[in-house]
């Protein structure tokens, strides 16, 4: 997909979201995971709503990291175009992943240019509901998001509504898209829908695309 002429504040490589107002996101099948069960360093493909490739995704982290930690791991993911240049970094520290305790939550740092923080996402304690705030450069609260109180894709998709800070409005959602029995089953290579307004800033796209990627691995990473 060739690159529209930047707007303005766009940050470099982030040209491609000022025209679009949907993402999908399809993890790749890695066959060691399915022969040994050792968890591999994740790769996703990111495409525009065509199935054109816009980004390439893929996870930094060591073996021990991946099998040791699982679910709860921290990571590096950088984001590259199609001619390989990192437009966007995702890094997630090590928390504590139980809802249970309300500190030391989750918590994304979004950087485009690598570097340069554009946002964060930060889950919000609930008792039953899966809650998470997306921030701005600044840490300021910018926008909400909320997900059902029992996490399953079991047959079918699961949404999570990207609303206003009262949430009275729905600006957006993220969707886990069923991806068929055996896939389910035998693999973590999970599918992903992204819905924004096409004229929200790319930055915010960005953080959501960050969001995406938390969810992932909060709730569909299989535990080995």
């Amino acid at each position: 997909m060739p690159a529209p002429p930047p707007p303005l504040n766009c940050p470099p490589g982030l040209e491609y979201l000022s025209q679009i107002d949907m993402i999908l996101i399809h993890q790749q099948i890695e066959l060691l995971e399915v022969l040994f069960s050792f968890e591999s360093s994740n790769v996703y493909d990111i495409k525009n709503s065509f199935g054109q490739r816009i980004y390439f995704a893929a996870e930094d982290t060591n073996f021990c990291t991946r099998n040791c930690c699982g679910r709860s791991r921290p990571f590096t993911l950088r984001i590259t175009d199609n001619v390989g240049r990192e437009v966007i970094t995702l890094e997630r520290p090590l928390r504590c992943n139980c809802c249970c305790c309300p500190c030391c939550l989750q918590e994304i740092e979004i950087q485009a240019p690598p570097g340069v923080p554009v946002g964060y996402v930060t889950q919000t304690w609930h008792p039953c509901l899966t809650k998470f705030t997306i921030k701005n450069q600044n840490r300021e609260d910018v926008l909400k998001i909320s997900g059902p109180c029992i996490v399953c894709s079991c047959f079918a998709g699961v949404d999570f509504e990207i609303t206003s800070l009262d949430e009275q409005m729905v600006v957006g959602r993220i969707s886990k898209h069923w991806s068929g029995l055996l896939r389910e089953a035998f693999t973590d290579a999970d599918n992903f829908g992204i819905q924004f307004p096409r004229d929200l800033d790319v930055k915010l796209k960005a953080v959501m695309i960050g969001a995406c990627f938390l969810i992932d691995y909060m709730f569909f990473e299989r535990t080995r």
